[in-house]
Protein backbone atom coordinates (compact mmCIF):
# COMPACT_ATOMS: atom_id res chain seq x y z
CA UNK A 1 0.00 0.00 0.00
CA UNK A 2 2.80 2.41 0.87
CA UNK A 3 4.64 1.59 -2.33
CA UNK A 4 1.50 2.21 -4.38
CA UNK A 5 0.88 5.54 -2.64
CA UNK A 6 4.41 6.92 -2.36
CA UNK A 7 6.41 4.85 -4.85
CA UNK A 8 6.28 7.53 -7.57
CA UNK A 9 7.55 10.32 -5.32
CA UNK A 10 11.28 9.67 -5.97
CA UNK A 11 10.64 9.80 -9.71
CA UNK A 12 8.70 13.08 -9.43
CA UNK A 13 11.40 14.54 -7.18
CA UNK A 14 14.08 13.53 -9.67
CA UNK A 15 12.17 15.13 -12.55
CA UNK A 16 11.64 18.32 -10.53
CA UNK A 17 15.28 18.68 -9.45
CA UNK A 18 17.02 17.70 -12.67
CA UNK A 19 14.55 18.72 -15.39
CA UNK A 20 11.78 21.08 -14.32
CA UNK A 21 13.88 23.46 -12.19
CA UNK A 22 16.81 23.79 -14.65
CA UNK A 23 14.33 24.29 -17.49
CA UNK A 24 12.40 26.91 -15.50
CA UNK A 25 15.64 28.79 -14.81
CA UNK A 26 16.42 28.94 -18.55
CA UNK A 27 13.17 30.67 -19.51
CA UNK A 28 13.70 34.00 -17.69
CA UNK A 29 17.35 34.03 -18.79
CA UNK A 30 16.32 33.56 -22.43
CA UNK A 31 13.99 36.59 -22.21
CA UNK A 32 16.36 38.69 -20.10
CA UNK A 33 16.99 41.17 -22.93
CA UNK A 34 13.41 41.34 -24.15
CA UNK A 35 13.70 38.46 -26.64
CA UNK A 36 16.71 39.87 -28.45
CA UNK A 37 18.59 36.62 -27.90
CA UNK A 38 16.08 34.80 -30.11
CA UNK A 39 16.72 37.23 -32.96
CA UNK A 40 20.50 36.95 -32.56
CA UNK A 41 20.38 33.18 -32.59
CA UNK A 42 18.00 32.77 -35.53
CA UNK A 43 19.99 35.28 -37.61
CA UNK A 44 23.20 33.37 -36.94
CA UNK A 45 24.13 31.42 -40.07
CA UNK A 46 26.01 28.94 -37.89
CA UNK A 47 22.79 28.11 -36.05
CA UNK A 48 20.93 27.12 -39.22
CA UNK A 49 23.87 24.96 -40.28
CA UNK A 50 24.03 23.35 -36.82
CA UNK A 51 20.28 22.71 -36.86
CA UNK A 52 20.48 21.03 -40.26
CA UNK A 53 23.45 18.89 -39.19
CA UNK A 54 21.74 17.92 -35.94
CA UNK A 55 18.57 16.81 -37.72
CA UNK A 56 20.64 14.87 -40.26
CA UNK A 57 22.60 13.25 -37.46
CA UNK A 58 19.44 12.19 -35.63
CA UNK A 59 17.85 10.83 -38.81
CA UNK A 60 20.97 8.94 -39.86
CA UNK A 61 21.88 7.51 -36.44
CA UNK A 62 18.26 6.74 -35.57
CA UNK A 63 17.48 5.10 -38.89
CA UNK A 64 20.64 3.00 -39.04
CA UNK A 65 20.29 1.94 -35.41
CA UNK A 66 16.63 1.01 -35.87
CA UNK A 67 17.30 -1.13 -38.95
CA UNK A 68 20.30 -3.02 -37.56
CA UNK A 69 18.88 -3.20 -34.04
CA UNK A 70 15.64 -4.71 -35.35
CA UNK A 71 17.54 -7.42 -37.20
CA UNK A 72 19.53 -8.23 -34.07
CA UNK A 73 16.36 -8.32 -31.95
CA UNK A 74 14.76 -10.78 -34.40
CA UNK A 75 17.83 -12.98 -34.22
CA UNK A 76 17.89 -12.80 -30.42
CA UNK A 77 14.28 -13.97 -30.26
CA UNK A 78 15.13 -16.99 -32.43
CA UNK A 79 18.06 -18.18 -30.30
CA UNK A 80 17.84 -20.74 -27.50
CA UNK A 81 18.05 -19.38 -23.98
CA UNK A 82 21.69 -20.26 -23.26
CA UNK A 83 22.96 -18.68 -26.49
CA UNK A 84 20.71 -15.64 -26.11
CA UNK A 85 22.19 -14.93 -22.68
CA UNK A 86 25.76 -14.48 -23.85
CA UNK A 87 24.63 -12.61 -26.97
CA UNK A 88 22.79 -10.08 -24.80
CA UNK A 89 25.86 -9.78 -22.59
CA UNK A 90 27.96 -8.91 -25.64
CA UNK A 91 25.33 -6.39 -26.74
CA UNK A 92 25.63 -4.63 -23.41
CA UNK A 93 29.38 -4.00 -23.76
CA UNK A 94 29.13 -0.89 -26.00
CA UNK A 95 26.80 0.68 -23.46
CA UNK A 96 29.56 0.56 -20.85
CA UNK A 97 32.11 2.50 -22.91
CA UNK A 98 32.50 6.25 -22.59
CA UNK A 99 32.17 8.55 -25.57
CA UNK A 100 35.91 9.23 -25.50
CA UNK A 101 36.77 5.53 -25.82
CA UNK A 102 34.32 5.11 -28.70
CA UNK A 103 35.66 8.17 -30.54
CA UNK A 104 39.27 7.06 -30.12
CA UNK A 105 38.43 3.58 -31.38
CA UNK A 106 36.77 4.96 -34.50
CA UNK A 107 39.72 7.25 -35.17
CA UNK A 108 42.12 4.30 -34.91
CA UNK A 109 39.93 2.21 -37.21
CA UNK A 110 38.51 4.71 -39.72
CA UNK A 111 40.62 7.86 -39.37
CA UNK A 112 43.08 9.09 -41.96
CA UNK A 113 45.75 6.71 -40.62
CA UNK A 114 43.28 4.11 -39.35
CA UNK A 115 43.53 0.37 -39.92
CA UNK A 116 40.47 0.12 -42.20
CA UNK A 117 41.54 3.22 -44.12
CA UNK A 118 44.99 1.79 -44.78
CA UNK A 119 43.55 -1.54 -45.90
CA UNK A 120 41.25 0.26 -48.35
CA UNK A 121 44.20 2.35 -49.55
CA UNK A 122 46.02 -0.84 -50.54
CA UNK A 123 42.99 -1.67 -52.69
CA UNK A 124 43.30 1.67 -54.48
CA UNK A 125 41.11 3.98 -52.40
CA UNK A 126 42.21 7.49 -51.55
CA UNK A 127 43.09 7.42 -47.82
CA UNK A 128 42.52 11.16 -47.46
CA UNK A 129 38.98 10.86 -48.81
CA UNK A 130 38.12 7.68 -46.91
CA UNK A 131 39.67 8.91 -43.67
CA UNK A 132 37.83 12.22 -43.74
CA UNK A 133 34.45 10.47 -43.72
CA UNK A 134 34.58 9.65 -40.02
CA UNK A 135 34.77 13.37 -39.21
CA UNK A 136 31.58 14.19 -41.12
CA UNK A 137 27.99 14.11 -39.89
CA UNK A 138 27.63 10.69 -41.51
CA UNK A 139 30.75 9.38 -39.80
CA UNK A 140 29.54 10.74 -36.47
CA UNK A 141 26.18 9.06 -36.99
CA UNK A 142 28.00 5.82 -37.74
CA UNK A 143 29.94 6.16 -34.48
CA UNK A 144 26.77 6.92 -32.54
CA UNK A 145 25.13 3.82 -33.98
CA UNK A 146 27.83 1.73 -32.27
CA UNK A 147 26.16 2.21 -28.90
CA UNK A 148 22.63 3.03 -30.09
CA UNK A 149 22.13 -0.27 -31.95
CA UNK A 150 22.33 -2.31 -28.72
CA UNK A 151 19.73 -0.02 -27.14
CA UNK A 152 17.32 -0.67 -29.99
CA UNK A 153 17.98 -4.41 -29.97
CA UNK A 154 17.41 -4.71 -26.22
CA UNK A 155 14.28 -2.55 -26.44
CA UNK A 156 12.76 -4.56 -29.27
CA UNK A 157 13.76 -8.03 -28.14
CA UNK A 158 10.64 -8.46 -25.92
CA UNK A 159 8.45 -7.43 -28.86
CA UNK A 160 9.74 -10.29 -31.01
CA UNK A 161 10.08 -12.75 -28.14
CA UNK A 162 6.37 -12.35 -27.31
CA UNK A 163 5.15 -11.98 -30.89
CA UNK A 164 2.20 -14.18 -31.83
CA UNK A 165 3.26 -15.90 -35.04
CA UNK A 166 -0.10 -17.51 -35.79
CA UNK A 167 -1.24 -14.80 -38.21
CA UNK A 168 1.93 -15.21 -40.26
CA UNK A 169 1.47 -18.99 -40.32
CA UNK A 170 -2.15 -18.54 -41.39
CA UNK A 171 -1.07 -16.31 -44.26
CA UNK A 172 1.46 -18.92 -45.37
CA UNK A 173 -1.25 -21.59 -45.21
CA UNK A 174 -3.48 -19.49 -47.47
CA UNK A 175 -0.75 -19.37 -50.10
CA UNK A 176 1.19 -16.19 -49.31
CA UNK A 177 4.92 -16.26 -49.85
CA UNK A 178 7.26 -15.89 -46.88
CA UNK A 179 8.02 -12.27 -47.77
CA UNK A 180 4.36 -11.36 -48.40
CA UNK A 181 3.25 -13.00 -45.15
CA UNK A 182 5.94 -11.09 -43.25
CA UNK A 183 4.99 -7.74 -44.83
CA UNK A 184 1.24 -8.19 -44.36
CA UNK A 185 1.18 -9.65 -40.85
CA UNK A 186 4.43 -8.90 -39.03
CA UNK A 187 5.38 -5.44 -40.26
CA UNK A 188 2.11 -3.69 -39.23
CA UNK A 189 2.48 -5.15 -35.73
CA UNK A 190 6.12 -4.28 -35.11
CA UNK A 191 6.43 -1.02 -37.07
CA UNK A 192 5.15 1.28 -34.27
CA UNK A 193 7.64 -0.30 -31.83
CA UNK A 194 10.51 0.05 -34.30
CA UNK A 195 9.68 3.69 -35.06
CA UNK A 196 9.29 4.44 -31.35
CA UNK A 197 12.74 3.00 -30.65
CA UNK A 198 14.14 4.95 -33.61
CA UNK A 199 12.75 8.19 -32.16
CA UNK A 200 14.31 7.44 -28.79
CA UNK A 201 17.81 6.85 -30.13
CA UNK A 202 17.48 9.77 -32.59
CA UNK A 203 16.78 12.10 -29.66
CA UNK A 204 19.81 10.68 -27.86
CA UNK A 205 21.98 11.28 -30.92
CA UNK A 206 20.78 14.87 -31.29
CA UNK A 207 21.32 15.73 -27.62
CA UNK A 208 24.65 14.11 -26.71
CA UNK A 209 28.04 15.69 -27.30
CA UNK A 210 30.77 13.56 -25.66
CA UNK A 211 31.57 11.37 -28.65
CA UNK A 212 31.11 14.30 -31.05
CA UNK A 213 33.51 16.49 -29.07
CA UNK A 214 36.19 13.80 -28.98
CA UNK A 215 35.71 12.68 -32.59
CA UNK A 216 35.04 15.81 -34.65
CA UNK A 217 35.71 18.69 -32.24
CA UNK A 218 35.22 21.96 -34.10
CA UNK A 219 35.16 20.30 -37.54
CA UNK A 220 31.40 19.73 -37.41
CA UNK A 221 28.77 22.25 -36.35
CA UNK A 222 25.92 20.65 -34.40
CA UNK A 223 23.67 22.15 -31.73
CA UNK A 224 25.24 20.41 -28.67
CA UNK A 225 28.76 21.50 -29.68
CA UNK A 226 27.50 24.98 -30.51
CA UNK A 227 25.98 25.21 -27.04
CA UNK A 228 29.17 23.89 -25.45
CA UNK A 229 31.21 26.54 -27.25
CA UNK A 230 28.72 29.20 -26.17
CA UNK A 231 29.05 28.40 -22.47
CA UNK A 232 32.74 27.39 -22.29
CA UNK A 233 34.61 29.99 -24.35
CA UNK A 234 34.11 32.90 -21.99
CA UNK A 235 31.06 34.22 -23.84
CA UNK A 236 28.95 36.64 -21.85
CA UNK A 237 25.84 36.24 -24.04
CA UNK A 238 24.01 34.07 -21.53
CA UNK A 239 20.53 34.81 -22.95
CA UNK A 240 21.62 33.41 -26.32
CA UNK A 241 23.01 30.29 -24.63
CA UNK A 242 19.70 29.89 -22.77
CA UNK A 243 17.72 30.18 -26.01
CA UNK A 244 19.97 27.62 -27.66
CA UNK A 245 19.40 25.29 -24.70
CA UNK A 246 15.64 25.69 -25.03
CA UNK A 247 15.77 25.01 -28.78
CA UNK A 248 17.79 21.83 -28.28
CA UNK A 249 15.50 20.69 -25.47
CA UNK A 250 12.41 21.36 -27.59
CA UNK A 251 13.88 19.51 -30.57
CA UNK A 252 14.71 16.40 -28.55
CA UNK A 253 11.36 16.57 -26.74
CA UNK A 254 9.43 16.69 -30.02
CA UNK A 255 11.24 13.59 -31.29
CA UNK A 256 10.64 11.77 -27.99
CA UNK A 257 6.98 12.80 -28.03
CA UNK A 258 6.63 11.35 -31.51
CA UNK A 259 8.00 8.08 -30.17
CA UNK A 260 5.51 8.16 -27.28
CA UNK A 261 2.63 8.69 -29.71
CA UNK A 262 3.76 5.69 -31.75
CA UNK A 263 4.08 3.60 -28.59
CA UNK A 264 0.57 4.59 -27.51
CA UNK A 265 -0.79 3.58 -30.91
CA UNK A 266 0.85 0.18 -30.49
CA UNK A 267 -0.64 -0.25 -27.02
CA UNK A 268 -4.07 0.82 -28.22
CA UNK A 269 -3.92 -1.70 -31.08
CA UNK A 270 -2.88 -4.45 -28.68
CA UNK A 271 -5.77 -3.60 -26.34
CA UNK A 272 -8.24 -3.71 -29.23
CA UNK A 273 -7.03 -7.19 -30.11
Amino acid sequence: MLIRRFGAWPAWAFMALFFALPLASLVPEAFADGGGAFRRLFKDAGFLNALRNTLTLGLMAGGLSAIVGTCIAIELARQPAHRRQWMMSLLGLPLAFSGLVIAYGFILAYGRAGLVTQLLAKLGADPAFVGSGVYSVWGLGFAYAYYLIPRVALLLYPVFANFDNRSQLAARTLGASRARAFIDTVVPEILPSVLSAACLVAALAMGTYGTALALVGAQLNILPLMLLAQVSDGSDDFPKAAVLSLVLTALCSIVLAAGDVLASLRNRKNNEH
